[in-house]
């Protein structure tokens, strides 16, 4: 994971803020979220003149007094009860969207089957398999927005971005061979696959070079 001297910079102050809180979900999402509006800010006043130091030192000025926040944070470290509901729903929203991306792929794929064996056309066939493509995007997303014992979850943005890149690259392939079908023509396949496919890794690419750790701390 690759990250430059701006995003070293906001996490250090970020989790100098936050120092000796007790860890939770709630805690990692504040964090998350305050390291990108810095991040933004510092981007703004960079745009409007400043270097990079005096933007980094306007920013952090411009988040005001934070105490209230750290004062919450740690009253919720402390509380077991509160992380524990906090916990189980966003367990129940990311279960529910991993048994509808499963039931979507289950679709696309019997619905092709079946297709199949009506003796449809390969491009009728292939069409029916865009359910797969969402379902794979669903399942994405719910997976990286679920708080595991060694994970905590996803920022919910980076999770739908995770999931857009993710299912371009799936899209592609379905692309490639609808196309290739219809027109018989394998260029055509691999000219509509190459666009899709190079604008998801792209954007995967450029997830995976801006990522923060999510791995829980062992007490």
């Amino acid at each position: 994971m690759m990250r430059n001297n701006v995003d070293k910079k906001v996490q250090a102050h970020v989790d100098g803020l936050f120092s000796g809180v007790g860890e939770s979900q709630q805690l990692y999402d504040l964090k998350e979220e305050l390291a990108t509006n810095l991040k933004e800010k510092i981007a703004d006043y960079k745009k409007a003149g400043m270097d990079e130091s005096a933007a980094f030192k306007e920013a952090v000025s411009s988040m005001g007094d934070l105490s209230g926040l750290v004062d919450d944070m740690r009253e919720v470290g402390q509380n077991k009860a509160k992380q524990a509901v906090y916990s189980s729903m966003t367990a129940r929203i990311s279960a529910a969207g991993l048994i509808t991306g499963i039931l979507l792929i289950l679709f696309g794929v019997l619905t092709s089957a079946m297709l199949y064996f009506m003796d449809m056309d390969l491009e009728a066939v292939t069409g029916t398999a865009i359910f797969v493509v969402f379902g794979i995007a669903i399942i994405t997303y719910s997976g990286l927005t679920r708080e595991s014992s060694k994970k905590y979850a996803m920022n919910r943005v980076r999770a739908i971005l995770y999931a857009v890149a993710i299912g371009l690259v799936a899209f592609s392939l379905f692309v490639a061979f609808t196309t290739g079908f219809a027109t018989g023509e394998v260029y055509i396949a691999i000219s509509s696959f190459m666009i899709f496919f190079l604008v998801g890794i792209g954007l995967w690419l450029g997830l995976i070079f801006t990522g923060t750790d999510r791995r829980k701390m062992v007490a």
